[in-house]
C-alpha cells in the first residue's frame, strides 16, 4: 500500500478511473497511514469515522466517476467549512461548532469526487506561520517533530509530506501556502488573487490580500487541484476567466528569471538559507533559462509599511466582533486593535504604496518571466516558541516580521509557487518562491514542473 500512497494524485485518480485501484483500497491505506504517523505530528484533526469513510469509498467505487478527483481522500484546512465537520479556526470561541454547508472551494472539491476525511490543523485564525492553537495543539515537522512545520497551512503540508494525503487545500495571506511547503519539502501555489474565489460574504471589494490555493507533492497535482478550485463566481467582482492548467508543459528554455536574494540586504536570513536557495535557483540555468541577479526594484520599508497597514485593516475588520471576548491570542489582539486605530487616510496611503509597487512590478515582468526569493528567512524553530524574535542578531519588531520575504507577492496579488530547494546542514528542508506576473499561474506551474522533473526533491530525503 505504501506505493499507492507515494503516487501523485493524478496517478491515483487515473488508476481508479481505469478500474486498477479501488477508492476503498486507497481509503484503507490512507487510514492506516494516518493511524501510523499522525499521532506525534498532529497534522490531521477532526478525523471522520473510519467505517463511514470506507463506506463512502465503496459507494464511489460503485458510482460513475463524478470528476477528476473521484475517490481521492482529502482533508480541509480548519479555517474553511466542510459540511458536517467542525470548523474551530483553532479558537476556543468556535471549538465544536459543526458546519452546516461547504465553503465554495470545498463544494468544488466534493463535486469533483474528493472524499473529505477530516480537517488539517492551523494556527488560531490562521495568524502566524507556526501551526499551534489551544483547541487541537501543535503540529510538528516530520523532519523533526520538535520543530515547527510552518503555517498557517501547516497541517496540510505535513499530511502531504508523510503520505497521509496526495493533495490538500490551503490558504495564503502572508506565506501560508509557501512557508509550510518549504519547511516540509512539498509544493504550494498561491494563485493570482481572484483565481480561486473566496466566500461571497461580507466585503468582496476591498480586502484583496488572502486567497485559497492548492498544495501537493508535484506541480502536476497543483494544476489538477487548481483546475477544480478555480473559476469565477458571479457573486464576486474580482474573478478571473476560466482556464485549464492540466496537462503541464515542461518546456521553459529561454525563460528569464530574476534572483532577488536578500533584497539588497534589507532581509536578514539565518545562516545557510541564501546559499542553498541560490544553488537551487541555478537549476534553471541548466534548463535553458536566462538567470540574473537583480537589484532591489522597490523600497522594502515602503512594502512593509503598506503591508502591515492593509493586513491589520483586514484582520481587524474580521476580528472586531471577537475583540471583547478576552479569548484571543496576543497576536490577534494586536492586529485587531491596530486595525481599529487606522484612519481612512492611513489605508489610502497604504493602497497608494501598493499601487506604486504594482506598477513597478509590471515593468519588471516586461523583462522577466519570474522572480525568485526563499520561502522563509529562518529554518524551522522549536515548537515551544511562538515566533522568532531575531534573525542573525537583528531584532524583529512584530510577530510576523520574520516572514517579510513573502509580502512582495501577497501585497499585489501575484501568483507565487513554493518549490523545494533541498536540505540544509541539519537535514531540514527549505523552499524557493517563484513569483510571476498577475494571471500567469500556468507559466509559473510550467517552470515548477521543469524544475521538479530535474530535482524531484519530495522523493528524496536529507543526507543521513
Amino acid at each position: 500500500m505504501d506505493d499507492i500512497l507515494n503516487m501523485a494524485a493524478g496517478a491515483q485518480a487515473a488508476l481508479i478511473a481505469a478500474g486498477r485501484l479501488s477508492a476503498q483500497d486507497l481509503m484503507r491505506a490512507t487510514l492506516e497511514r494516518v493511524a501510523a504517523v499522525n499521532g506525534p505530528l498532529n497534522a490531521i484533526v477532526s478525523l471522520r469515522d473510519g467505517d463511514a469513510l470506507l463506506a463512502e469509498a465503496r459507494a464511489a467505487d460503485d458510482a460513475q466517476a463524478s470528476g477528476p478527483l473521484h475517490g481521492l481522500p482529502i482533508a480541509i484546512k480548519d479555517l474553511a467549512d466542510a459540511a458536517g465537520l467542525p470548523t474551530s479556526q483553532g479558537s476556543p470561541l468556535f471549538a465544536g461548532q459543526i458546519a452546516a454547508r461547504d465553503d465554495l472551494h470545498v463544494a468544488r472539491l466534493r463535486k469533483a469526487g474528493a472524499i473529505i476525511i477530516g480537517k488539517t490543523n492551523t494556527p488560531e485564525f490562521g495568524l502566524g506561520s507556526h501551526t499551534y492553537n489551544p483547541v487541537h495543539g501543535v503540529t510538528g515537522n516530520p523532519y523533526d517533530p520538535k520543530l515547527s512545520c510552518g503555517g498557517s497551512s501547516g497541517g496540510a503540508a505535513v499530511a502531504l509530506a508523510t503520505g497521509m494525503l496526495s493533495i490538500a487545500d490551503g490558504s495564503d495571506m502572508m506565506g501560508s501556502l509557501r512557508n509550510p511547503a518549504g519547511w516540509n519539502n512539498v509544493y504550494g501555489l498561491r494563485p493570482s488573487w481572484g483565481r480561486v474565489p473566496a466566500e461571497p460574504e461580507g466585503d468582496t471589494f476591498l480586502h484583496q490580500l488572502s486567497t485559497n490555493g492548492p498544495m501537493a507533492r508535484c506541480p502536476s497535482d497543483l494544476a489538477l487541484l487548481l483546475d477544480v478550485m478555480s473559476g469565477p463566481d458571479p457573486r464576486q467582482p474580482h474573478g478571473m476567466p476560466p482556464e485549464s492548467f492540466s496537462p503541464l508543459s515542461d518546456e521553459v528554455k529561454g525563460k528569464r528569471i530574476g534572483w532577488l536574494g536578500d533584497w539588497g540586504k534589507a532581509c536578514s536570513y539565518e545562516a545557510g538559507i541564501l546559499p542553498l536557495v541560490e544553488d537551487a535557483f541555478q537549476v534553471f540555468e541548466g534548463l535553458g533559462c536566462v538567470v540574473d541577479a537583480i537589484a532591489p526594484p522597490f523600497s522594502s520599508e515602503a512594502l512593509w509599511d503598506s503591508w502591515i497597514t492593509l493586513r491589520s485593516w483586514s484582520v481587524g475588520a474580521s476580528l472586531a466582533p471577537l475583540l471583547d471576548s478576552g479569548r484571543l491570542k496576543p497576536e490577534a489582539v494586536w492586529e485587531a486593535e491596530r486595525g481599529q486605530a487606522l484612519s481612512a487616510m492611513d489605508v489610502h496611503r497604504a493602497s497608494v504604496l501598493r499601487s506604486d509597487w504594482f506598477g513597478c512590478a509590471a515593468q519588471l515582468f516586461d523583462r522577466y518571466d519570474a522572480l525568485v526569493l526563499p520561502t522563509a528567512q529562518v529554518w524551522p524553530f522549536p515548537v515551544d516558541r511562538s515566533y522568532p524574535t531575531e534573525i542573525a542578531g537583528q531584532k524583529m519588531d512584530t510577530y510576523h516580521r520574520w516572514m517579510e520575504v513573502v509580502i512582495p507577492a501577497s501585497l499585489i496579488g501575484l501568483p507565487a509557487v513554493a518549490v523545494p530547494a533541498g536540505f540544509g546542514a541539519q537535514g531540514l528542508p527549505m523552499g524557493m518562491q517563484l513569483i510571476g506576473r498577475r494571471g500567469d499561474d500556468i507559466g509559473l506551474l510550467e517552470l515548477a514542473q521543469a524544475y521538479h522533473l530535474a530535482t524531484e526533491w519530495p522523493q528524496n530525503r536529507p543526507p543521513g
